[in-house]
């Protein structure tokens, strides 16, 4: 198994706040944002590589990055974009990272701006369960007003994800979809079906909808704390939420 980290976006609005730095390499609690993904991946068996996902411009600090790692193997990829507005985006980083690779592994992909606290042990045992579907990662944020920002997932019984709505302007209940899915190897060429249908490559919430219509998807909901770190708003609420009091 690998476990791939977006990191190529480019963080416009935190710009004032980010000193030059991409998003994921934002520090809360002392970390960066991906150095807290880093911790939730260490421990999970059978995890042969990490691979990071960047874009040009920020290539060079994601390597440098890496090598501060020696004892994990971490390959970062260079997508080729250089601003805001050629961004492949995270439908088209996944495609672009699977299409390197052979179709011999699954795949734990996870945003490099998500921040949460609890390990992903249940999670990876909940996805491995239901191998060959695709499982994707949910949180309730309990706010019916914010969860307008976010996918919104309804899962029957059985954990199974019934539907899926993209930002709705009512949404049904506060249960939002994590930037966190796992792939078994069976299901990577669904991203080749899904570019032949649609051109909404940016946001993986539109792969996330096409799968739960088209294939089966199971949710595992998370506990303890969550972030998005898409805003300067968000990025000072998390840290203080993580930091030390």
């Amino acid at each position: 198994m690998k476990a791939l980290i977006l990191a190529a976006g480019y963080g416009t609005r935190l710009a004032a706040v980010s000193q030059g730095l991409p998003k994921p390499l934002l520090t809360v609690a002392g970390k960066s944002l991906i150095d807290h993904a880093i911790d939730k991946l260490r421990p999970i068996q059978g995890l042969t590589e990490i691979v990071v996902v960047s874009n040009n411009k920020f290539y060079g600090h994601f390597c440098a990055w890496a090598k501060g790692h020696p004892g994990l193997k971490i390959r970062v990829l260079n997508d080729g974009t250089n601003t805001n507005e050629e961004r492949l985006g995270s439908v088209g980083d996944m495609h672009f990272v699977w299409n390197k690779e052979a179709a011999a592994d699954d795949w734990l992909v996870i945003g490099g701006d998500n921040l949460f606290d609890q390990d992903l042990g249940q999670f990876m045992a909940y996805a491995q369960g239901r191998i060959p579907a695709v499982t994707i990662g949910l949180y309730d944020i309990k706010d019916i007003a914010a969860a307008t920002k976010f996918g919104i997932s309804a899962v029957d019984q059985s954990g199974r994800v019934v539907s899926f709505q993209e930002k709705p302007k009512n949404p049904p209940s506060s249960l939002i979809t994590m930037c966190l899915y796992y792939f078994p190897k069976t299901t990577l060429g669904y991203i080749e079906e899904y570019r032949k249908e649609s051109k909404a490559l940016d946001a993986a919430g539109s792969y996330i909808q096409w799968l739960v219509e088209k294939k089966n998807v199971y949710g595992f909901q998370f506990n303890g704390k969550w972030y998005d770190i898409g805003s300067v708003e968000s990025l000072q609420e998390a840290q203080q939420q993580f930091n030390p009091r």
